[in-house]
């Protein structure tokens, strides 16, 4: 009985938002638009129903949420967001998350973990430089840290533009740090050694989110623009920007790797496509994976340029092979709940984190022998978005959800 009094609301509540997201708006003059209104209105149109149940907030949860929608172009007026908060919080409220399971192996890994300098930063995306310093993009606080590993020294610069979100990060050949400003939409660089910032716009106004950066072996930068459908190519030496529309409405371009030949390959989370493109011509080519549901959402690569990626709708690790579009996939250890996350590749080894369970877990996966295995990390994670190798074979994660950056050393 308490069982079907759990199921039957959700029903009620998601099958109204369904029928409104698919009736026109109604006029200005017609009647005030309910909470309910606004959420099938604005949330509805980028997004299924499904989306909105699976992570769940608290109030201040969805108003952040809400927020960060705002940025990418969500048409919310400013005294629609605490309403528009309060009634998913009620609609889609927090789930409980399910334990971590933890599976033996033979490696071995220790983590560090340090606080970043300003409390609420959110640090987004981690990186390992050249001279083994770790930074990090402050999100909430627009700043761009760095850390000593060695003194724990940490040091914040804050971008010259206001509120500009950064997001991800990426070092040049020179030390210059390059990253995107997901709410001003624009590239940044940061040059450490005198703390000066360049910024890149975007030659089209939708093109408002920059996500994450890459740059190829020529020194070009590659970068996925998640809202507005688009990839990105920014030339350094000139300041050329050109971008292309993904082929597929509404695929969230995200995650990005480049391949050994120069390809640049993206995860399309809002589909169950990876797609790539010709770094000359600018044409996207998408492969289809087997199953419908899935979505990837950040991407790892090998030395024979095999995509793995991290399904965090269903659970999976999956495998893409680009030559012969053939796809292979395992249940990651958390289950169906685990919402693998945060990917990469170090020495022909899989890493990525589970984002769905408590503790978050890191997971290593063998590509030979088919095993994983799984450690709790040790502050919680909070969420690992996105992790990187570093140049002397450890991995750097940042916990965007506990205000931490971790180091892990592999044995």
């Amino acid at each position: 009985m308490h069982r079907m009094l759990r199921i039957i609301p959700f029903a009620a509540l998601v099958t109204p938002l369904v029928a409104l997201s698919q009736a026109p708006e109604p006029a200005a003059s017609s009647r005030k638009a309910s909470d309910q209104d606004i959420a099938a209105m604005r949330c509805l149109v980028c997004h299924d129903a499904s989306r909105l149940a699976t992570p769940g907030y608290d109030a201040a949860g969805w108003e952040d949420v809400i927020s960060r929608m705002m940025n990418i172009g969500a048409n919310v007026a400013p005294e629609q967001i605490r309403p528009l908060a309060s009634y998913l919080a009620r609609t889609f409220p927090p789930k409980p998350q399910p334990a971590a399971k933890l599976v033996a192996g033979t490696a071995q890994v220790s983590f560090r973990e340090w606080a970043v300098a300003t409390p609420g930063a959110f640090p987004h995306d981690p990186l390992g430089t050249a001279d083994g310093a770790l930074w990090y993009t402050g999100q909430n606080a627009s700043v761009l840290g760095r850390i000593d590993p060695l003194s724990g020294v940490i040091k914040e610069y804050r971008t010259t533009v206001p509120n500009s979100g950064p997001h991800g990060l990426v070092a040049d050949a020179a030390g210059n740090i390059w990253f995107t400003a997901n709410s001003a939409g624009y590239i940044g660089k940061l040059d450490p050694r005198t703390g000066t910032f360049t910024q890149y716009r975007m030659p089209d106004p939708a093109a408002r989110d920059p996500h994450t950066p890459m740059f190829d072996q020529k020194g070009v930068l590659w970068f996925t623009v998640q809202g507005a459908n688009m990839i990105g190519r920014l030339i350094p030496r000139t300041g050329e920007v050109k971008l292309v529309t993904v082929p597929t409405p509404h695929a969230s371009p995200y995650g990005l790797v480049i391949s050994s030949r120069g390809i640049p390959f993206f995860a399309e989370f809002g589909t169950n496509r990876i797609g790539e493109i010709d770094p000359r011509s600018m044409e996207i080519k998408e492969h289809v994976l087997p199953v419908a549901a899935a979505r990837p959402r950040r991407i790892g690569i090998d030395a024979g340029d095999i995509i793995w990626y991290s399904d965090y709708a269903r659970g999976f690790l999956g495998r893409l092979d680009p030559r012969t579009g053939k796809a292979m996939e395992w249940p990651s250890p958390g289950g169906k709940a685990a919402q693998p996350y945060g990917i990469t590749v170090l020495d022909g080894i899989v890493w990525y984190s589970e984002s769905g369970v408590q503790p978050n877990t890191l997971v290593r996966f063998d590509p030979r022998s088919e095993k994983f295995q799984t450690w709790a990390i040790p502050s919680g994670g909070g969420v690992v978005r996105n992790m990187m190798p570093t140049h002397d074979g450890r991995l750097v994660l940042a916990e965007s959800g506990v205000g931490k950056l971790a180091l892990v050393d592999i044995r």
